[in-house]
């Protein structure tokens, strides 16, 4: 049995014999720390969402109206990239993720999330074949891998992609703020499900029998941060309502509440219980209140900050910083807050170790993160 399928096995054990992790203490507000990092601007754009690098250092942009962009490597030449479908970019939707296969460097493949047209609609999973470059890009065979359902209106609509050590997929979605479609084993709103390449439920899913057969975990808010850490543990980071935004160590088959436990509250003031009210649910290993609004995730990989090695990176849009979390073998905790005076929309690793963020809204920077001096 291949290294990551046995250690999968080895969660689902544990997911029906352990009981639920205890609370993580609720982080308050935290003063900036002194940046160990220098900071420069690459580009601009027009309400990026998301970034990722092809292999030769070049980059891949995404902007919420359903652009996606092809830079070099020092950002100074850019070209629209062909290819890309209509896109529904009113209130919360729009072209959303950009990830590259692991093995792109052989196939070429790139891998996207964005909002489908229609006044019932769901984020979409859909993939291309990268040709051409800086003279003339273009996805070829675009298809649509996975749809969330059921098709519904409102916001939430998440979209992160994280592929896993042994290559299956997953798909993270909101619920659509409409509560309880979380708790739903029927759909997948609110939901992390575990895919293969090609789009389709990986054998092996925890809840096959008992709900939708791809689902991987559930009872997620906006979830719209997803990263296997440097051991191969899926963690997330996902939005709360008004405080409670969490940071989760995502395990097959739990339940992680909502909407029936958090950290934070409506946004009508009502209360909502807190998670040790229900200690049947997983917990998060990190919460904050008041938010910082998590927009993504990246578990650091690279030398050029080796104290920032295996732990998490997480951009904040309210919070106006990115957040250093250090991910421990049985909790989490917030290392330092790096105050950026923007609201930062994505964080990336390039391949040589340099940090890079995306700035939220129009005029949204990409900025290149080095050490100091």
């Amino acid at each position: 049995m291949p290294r990551f399928s046995a250690f999968c096995g080895l969660l689902l054990m544990s997911a029906a014999v352990a009981a639920p992790a205890a609370q993580a203490p609720i982080t308050g507000a935290r003063a900036a720390t002194a940046p160990p990092f220098d900071v420069r601007a690459v580009a601009t754009f027009d309400n990026p969402w998301a970034l990722t690098f092809l292999p030769d250092g070049q980059i891949l942009v995404t902007e919420k109206a359903g652009r996606m962009l092809l830079l070099s490597a020092d950002g100074k030449r850019r070209v629209i990239v062909a290819g890309i479908p209509r896109v529904d970019s009113s209130g919360q939707g729009g072209l959303g993720e950009v990830v590259v296969h692991p093995g792109f460097a052989s196939n070429r493949l790139v891998y996207f999330s964005y909002s489908a047209p229609g006044s019932r609609n769901g984020i979409v999973l859909a993939r291309g074949k990268l040709t051409g470059g800086l003279d003339g890009a273009r996805l070829e065979g675009v298809t649509s891998l996975y749809e969330a359902h059921p098709l519904i209106s409102g916001g939430h609509y998440a979209g992160r992609i994280a592929f896993a050590p042994d290559g299956h997929l997953f798909f993270a979605m909101g619920e659509r703020q409409k509560f309880t479609p979380a708790q739903d084993l029927n759909g997948v709103l609110g939901k992390i499900v575990r895919l293969t390449a090609e789009g389709k439920p990986a054998p092996g899913n925890p809840l096959v029998g008992k709900g939708d057969p791809a689902v991987w975990s559930y009872g997620h808010r906006n979830p719209l941060g997803l990263a296997f850490d440097l051991n191969g543990r899926l963690w997330n980071a996902e939005m709360g309502p008004k405080g409670g935004d969490e940071v989760n160590l995502i395990l097959p088959g739990r339940n992680y509440g909502w909407p029936i436990v958090s950290n934070g509250d409506h946004y009508d003031g009502r209360n909502i219980p807190d998670h040790p009210a229900r200690p049947e649910f997983e917990a998060p290993k990190v919460s904050w209140n008041p938010s910082i609004s998590p927009s993504s995730l990246l578990v650091y990989s690279g030398g050029m900050f080796p104290r920032w090695h295996g732990k998490a990176l997480i951009s904040a849009l309210s919070g106006e910083a990115l957040i250093l979390v250090d991910l421990g073998k049985d909790g989490a905790r917030e290392e330092a807050r790096y105050a950026m005076g923007k609201r930062i929309r994505a964080v990336n690793q390039g391949p040589d170790g340099a940090v890079y963020l995306l700035e939220d809204k129009e005029g949204g920077r990409l900025l290149r993160l080095t050490p100091k001096g």
